[in-house]
């Protein structure tokens, strides 16, 4: 739609030049793309809200605004969640807020809140109307007014395990009676203790009991169900302010208003992990923002590093930086500067933290930044919505703003001191696991630049296969993998065939069905073992095999690893009496790069989406270029 009228026009402007729009701004511009009927950008606006304030006033008529535009058309957004919000306080107005924190991070969601108090009820009754609602997250919410720290005169072992053991209990139903994934919001201690100090060193005392069960509870939550750490999120934000105990005793309202929209944004960034949502590569800008100075105007020297408050807030920033990449967040780098120039500190200054080998791709030029972006992006193989740009230069940032709204923007502060701290705030690099496979990203990004330096320097594609001496490993799922498919499943968007997300349970469900043919690939070449990058899973009906799900990471894309799978699966389902293979396409807006690939590999088209490929007619193709190993 096309906007007219000098009033928006004008609120549009003002909002886009400011590094943070004023909130109520974002309201009047949502409010007349609604009065014209464009609820999209009204939905987009509204979302906005959350990056402009932290009020709960103003993402309270927000979020009001954004449920009844909602009961008129949906939002699109890059998933859908049903959440259902149950706990031991009033939630009505957090449940609010959480709709408008996940718009934000991408989420359409559909709510259910259950009635006060009610959640023992609702979770361990499979019939309940939280159940029946099917939800996809069960978001529990309780206070720790509601810990059963009874009988003092027991051990605290004792008393402690029984607490474990009810809250697994609870999860265990949710698990039970659905595949929903639980998110169970930890304890928040109180700051009033009668004990005093020595509350700390009493194993018995309620602070205590409170804090190891907040440890149990995140240590010992199994697969499918995540924590959201309040206890430390009301440490920063105050415990004084946490708790207002009017609203308790007046409403039920076990948390100050003003709390709620910081609950909301971390548990909207942990729902959007597990939905495979999170940024996946941080691009750094170099001068003024990993050093003090400009490198090319004050040579290695002149520049802030290491010495002096400003250089050991540098320090700081980069050492908190590689933080990030050891647990699988990859590094770029964009300057305006010649190339070796911006170089020179990573090679030559004894304090510089962050290395050459730490970054993945290395962009110095005078292009500008939403160029460079873009080429980032395109040499990870990844999308413009992984990337999170930081760069201390607020002209910069703006370009970017406009130019690239996929892309993440972190608005650093002027003093370098406070660097860190706003990283620190920053929660769209929230993971749900870690696996082998994040721990050695950077290395298999750094690989994939070779494979494309390589493919340009042959002269035809079979050379260019034949030099990378690639070797594949096909097997079916097994226990030590499955966190890494589950998070292949609920990451992959470009390579994914149908879209389909599973949890861990629900594969695990899925390897004990004896008409399921599941198989993962990890793939190693000459240059690094990529690890587990493709997932194939089919189910037999009758003589023929349906193909509900496939994969690839962006990583090994245009290496013939599609051809080689589908040969294995090929073999597998002639193995178990299968005539024929049946796939479909269904377009997510992001899987455009496979919308061809059945007919491509020989499929014919057998109705709206759906391919089909006759197994006892078809000539096996040939594997040349990828040898096999026996994965060790």
């Amino acid at each position: 739609m096309v906007v007219t009228g000098t009033g928006l026009e004008a609120d549009l402007e003002a909002a886009l030049d400011a590094e943070r729009p004023d909130a109520r701004l974002c309201l009047r511009i949502a409010e007349e793309y609604h009065r014209r009927g464009d609820r999209q950008q009204a939905f987009r606006w509204l979302a906005r809200v959350v990056d402009a304030s932290d009020q709960f006033v103003e993402w309270s008529g927000a979020a009001s605004m954004l449920a009844r535009l909602a009961a008129e058309e949906r939002p699109l957004a890059r998933r859908q969640a049903r959440i259902a919000l149950t706990g031991s306080y009033t939630l009505k107005p957090f449940g609010a807020l959480l709709r408008l924190a996940a718009l934000r991070e991408g989420i359409d969601v559909v709510l259910h809140e259950s009635g006060y108090d009610q959640y023992r009820q609702e979770l361990l009754d499979g019939a309940s109307p939280l159940y029946r609602f099917e939800p996809s997250h069960i978001v529990i919410a309780p206070h720790a007014g509601e810990l059963r720290f009874s009988d003092p005169g027991e051990e605290p072992s004792l008393r402690l395990s029984r607490e474990v053991e009810r809250w697994s209990a609870l999860w265990g139903a949710a698990r039970l009676h659905s595949n929903a994934t639980v998110v169970q919001h930890l304890f928040v201690l109180r700051p009033e203790e009668s004990l005093g100090h020595l509350s700390a060193r009493l194993q018995g005392s309620r602070y205590s009991l409170t804090r190891e069960l907040n440890r149990a509870l995140a240590q010992d939550a199994p697969e499918g169900v995540l924590v959201v750490d309040l206890e430390r999120i009301a440490a920063d934000f105050g415990k004084r302010q946490w708790f207002d105990d009017r609203y308790w005793h007046m409403t039920k309202q076990a948390v100050a208003l003003d709390a709620l929209p910081l609950i909301a944004r971390h548990t909207a960034a942990v729902l959007a992990a597990s939905l495979g949502l999170s940024r996946k590569c941080l691009v750094l800008d170099l001068d003024g923002t990993l050093w003090g100075g400009v490198v090319g105007d004050d040579g290695l020297p002149g520049i802030r590093l290491g010495t002096g408050a400003d250089g050991e807030a540098f320090v700081a920033f980069q050492e908190y930086v590689l933080e990030l990449k050891s647990r699988g967040i990859v590094l770029a780098v964009v300057s305006k500067n010649d190339d070796a120039v911006a170089r020179l500190p990573f090679e030559r200054h004894p304090d510089m933290r962050i290395k050459l080998d730490d970054i993945a791709v290395f962009r110095a030029n005078w292009d500008d930044k939403a160029t460079n972006l873009t080429a980032i992006a395109q040499s990870l193989g990844i999308g413009l919505d992984a990337l999170t740009f930081v760069d201390d230069n607020v002209l910069e940032r703006q370009l970017v703003r406009r130019m690239l709204p996929e892309v993440d923007v972190v608005d650093l502060p002027e003093d370098p001191s406070a660097y860190v701290r706003r990283m620190a705030d920053y929660l769209r690099f929230e993971t749900v696991s870690l696996t082998d496979e994040d721990l050695n990203r950077t290395e298999q990004y750094r690989a994939r630049n070779a494979v494309e330096e390589l493919r340009q320097s042959t002269v035809s594609l079979d050379e260019f296969l034949a030099s990378l001496k690639m070797a594949a490993y096909v097997a079916p799922f097994d226990e030590l993998h499955l966190p890494r498919i589950a998070q292949l499943m609920g990451k992959t968007n470009q390579f994914n065939l149908t879209g389909l997300r599973c949890s861990e349970d629900e594969l695990r469900r899925l390897m004990g069905d004896p008409d399921a043919v599941h198989l993962y690939l990890r793939l190693k070449d000459r240059f690094t073992d990529h690890g587990l990058v493709a997932v194939l899973i089919g189910r037999r009906e009758g003589s023929l095999m349906l193909i509900e799900s496939w994969l690839m990471s962006c990583r090994v894309i245009g290496r013939a690893v599609e051809e080689w799978m589908l040969e294995e699966l090929c073999l597998r389902a002639t193995a178990i009496g299968c005539a024929r293979l049946r796939g479909s396409y269904i377009p997510s807006g992001r899987n455009e790069l496979v919308r061809d690939l059945y007919p491509r590999l020989g499929f014919v088209q057998a109705g709206e989406g759906a391919w089909e490929l006759d197994l006892q007619d078809r000539t096996p193709a040939a594997r040349s270029h990828i040898g096999t190993w026996d994965g060790k």
